[in-house]
């Protein structure tokens, strides 16, 4: 399981990200909103840590972005020495799946990371989700930028594959046996082609996930970072 650590203290950083590797999470980690931001455009994570206490954004902001487009479903756990009452309603309606106030136990650090990881266990399957991009796996209906997107059953097998690897390069020949098991004829520029569509579409709507071509050796899913406000 994928986690990104954001967490602007050194120390504190380096001793979570050495304990979260201990007990099962792939962590990478980061010092700022802007390169969480950055990290959260370019890859897919299945849990994200946020302190609020950042130098360039504040964390609230940066919550508030992701849960606008940029990661809408991933579970995120806030780590804050803001104790008030409103500032821990401020958190969880700006999207928090929870949130965790400094000093903190590690093992609650672990219940809770387990409790909202498990919550979302139950969806992610159900649905495949990428900046302002999603798949509905149950009805294999396509939404970007809020607009719903009518494609053809081969534009719904590229979008999946794409998004279970969000961020990710997809390996062209890994996409080409996933859509000639669907008896599609075996000609040079058919994926091409099919990936132009499909982008085309992306396009046309102004999503703000886009399709990036790594000539020769594949493709992958991009979100565009906007500037706030």
């Amino acid at each position: 399981m994928r986690l990104l650590l954001i967490e602007d203290h050194q120390e504190m950083r380096e001793m979570l990200q050495s304990h979260l590797e201990q007990v099962g999470f792939a962590t990478e980690a980061c010092a700022s909103g802007m390169d969480a931001l950055a990290m959260l455009g370019r890859s897919s994570y299945d849990v994200v840590i946020l302190d609020l206490g950042l130098p360039d954004i504040d964390g609230m902001d940066v919550l508030r972005r992701i849960r606008a487009g940029i990661a809408a479903q991933v579970p995120i756990l806030v780590l804050t020495a803001r104790q008030t009452l409103n500032d821990r309603v401020e958190g969880l309606d700006a999207g928090a799946d929870d949130y965790l106030l400094k000093p903190f136990d590690l093992p609650e650090l672990d219940a809770r990371l387990r409790s909202i990881t498990r919550r979302a266990g139950t969806r992610s399957e159900k649905l495949l989700q990428f900046g302002d991009l999603s798949l509905d796996m149950s009805a294999r209906e396509a939404v970007a930028a809020g607009v719903p997107l009518a494609l053809t059953r081969l534009e719904v097998v590229l979008l999946e594959e794409l998004l279970r690897g969000a961020g990710h390069l997809i390996a062209r020949h890994l996409l080409e046996e996933r859509l000639y098991g669907l008896d599609v004829p075996r000609t040079g520029n058919a994926l091409e082609a099919l990936v132009s569509r499909l982008r085309r579409r992306l396009v046309v709507i102004q999503s703000d996930v886009g399709i990036e071509t790594i000539r020769g050796i594949g493709y992958r899913l991009v979100v565009a970072i906007r500037a706030a406000g």
